[in-house]
């Protein structure tokens, strides 16, 4: 039974607010030793920017630090902090989310322990901080403010409390699952793994990001489009202007029927947009004013409905355009499932599923085997340990003709054999 852990174990720390306390923090964390656990709380859903809005830091006998960097804001001395700690290993749990916020600050870490990536190698069943600290530490964290804004201040103390816990139990976790990578003999894949997270490079920018807008099933012309594309834009940089979640300026559902419904008037439109809005007047004023003038756009200023294709196709469509590609991956994706439950991992972190389509895309050469697929499992950014431990196992899928039938849905399973669906 999992004992709740209510305060950090070596007592609460006060909030660091300006830059004299935070160079105290830095000489306190110096004197310690070993990994430095970090936590960033930003306020997603809820503002604009990907902004850490509290830092939590914990080392072993450099005690634990709660910092406002809103407050904390000196850039020359969040420089200090990274130098200091150059060498040091950060314990991240979940590292892509927070790293983004604290390379924001100028914390480039060079050695990372991600626990969560860890546990999923691993094979650890659930991979949250909170489970992995129960099946692992026999702690229980409380997590009932996980979805709080935290660009809010004054900060509350019970958030306080429970952003602090996050790291007090970082490093305990984090010996603990290199224990267990250890035990299976998967800590230097795990640690190729926290490599290639530092080293990646920043996702590029998606093209006509408006067309991911909720509900654009309902769009059918390119009229109808453009107005989204146009009010989505709109939204957007007001949105970055005051620093706001765009879908709290207004939401999805309002964008999409203006679109469909072409109020005719200023009052119609802004009673749409308007109701669930942070917007004052005169933005909708001028959301109006570029309403009605896209409009009047011209046939050849329209966004077309679909985009040109590139890279491969979804999967959905491989029976189709390639029957002898979908074959292939049916029984490729089979190997993979079947060598993860070998060795105890889920199949995403053994080998992606899109480097699994990439290699078995192409029409292979009779004589194609390991070398061919290890090319073009690295070509798609698979790990050298991933090559190592599948690419083997997808030679004979390699050569397959035949698809495997696709697996039995819940409602023909219960049916049985012999049953018809046309009854």
């Amino acid at each position: 039974m999992a004992e709740p852990l209510l305060t950090p174990r070596n007592g609460m720390p006060s909030l660091i607010e300006d830059d004299i306390a935070l160079r105290l923090a830095i000489e306190e964390l110096a004197q310690g030793e070993g990994p430095i656990a970090v936590d960033a709380e930003r306020a997603s859903g809820f503002r604009y920017s990907q902004r850490a809005y509290l830092i939590q830091i914990f080392r072993r006998n450099g005690g634990l630090h709660l910092i406002d960097p809103i407050a904390a804001n000196n850039s020359a001395t969040w420089s200090l902090m990274d130098q200091t700690f150059k060498e040091c290993e950060w314990v991240i749990h979940a590292s892509t989310q927070d790293l983004p916020c604290l390379r924001e600050l100028g914390i480039h870490p060079t050695q990372l322990f991600d626990t969560e990536l860890g546990g999923r190698i691993a094979g650890c069943e659930r991979v949250g901080l909170g489970a992995l600290s129960e099946s692992l530490l026999e702690l229980q964290l409380a997590k009932e403010h996980s979805a709080v804004d935290w660009s809010l201040r004054p900060l509350k103390d019970e958030w306080l409390t429970y952003a602090a816990l996050d790291v007090d139990v970082l490093i305990d976790l984090r010996d603990e699952v290199e224990k267990l990578l250890e035990a299976r003999g998967y800590l230097e894949y795990a640690r190729e793994d926290f490599a290639a997270i530092l080293s990646a490079p920043a996702h590029p920018s998606k093209r006509d990001p408006w067309r991911k807008t909720s509900g654009m099933h309902k769009i059918k012309d390119r009229m109808t489009l453009a107005i989204v594309r146009e009010l989505w834009s709109a939204r957007d940089r007001y949105a970055h202007s005051v620093d706001i979640a765009p879908g709290r300026i207004f939401n999805d559902d309002a964008l999409v029927e203006i679109a469909t419904k072409r109020p005719l008037t200023f009052d119609l439109f802004k009673k749409i947009i308007t109701r669930r809005s942070r917007a004052n007047d005169q933005p909708v004023a001028e959301w109006f004013d570029l309403y009605r003038r896209t409009l009047e756009l011209p046939k050849d200023e329209l966004p077309e409905l679909r985009l040109p294709a590139t890279g491969l196709p979804p999967q959905k469509l491989w029976r189709d355009r390639n029957p002898q590609g979908y074959a292939r991956l049916t029984h490729a994706r089979a190997a993979v499932v079947e060598r993860a439950q070998e060795l105890g991992m889920p199949a995403e972190n053994l080998i992606s599923p899109d480097a699994v389509r990439q290699a078995m895309w192409h029409n292979p050469k009779p004589d194609d085997g390991v070398e061919y697929l290890a090319d073009k499992l690295r070509d798609a950014g698979a790990r050298s340990w991933q090559i190592e431990l599948i690419a083997s196992h997808l030679v004979t899928p390699l050569h397959e003709t035949v698809p495997l039938p696709p697996p039995p849905t819940p409602e023909s399973a219960e049916a049985g054999p012999g049953s018809s669906s046309e009854e």
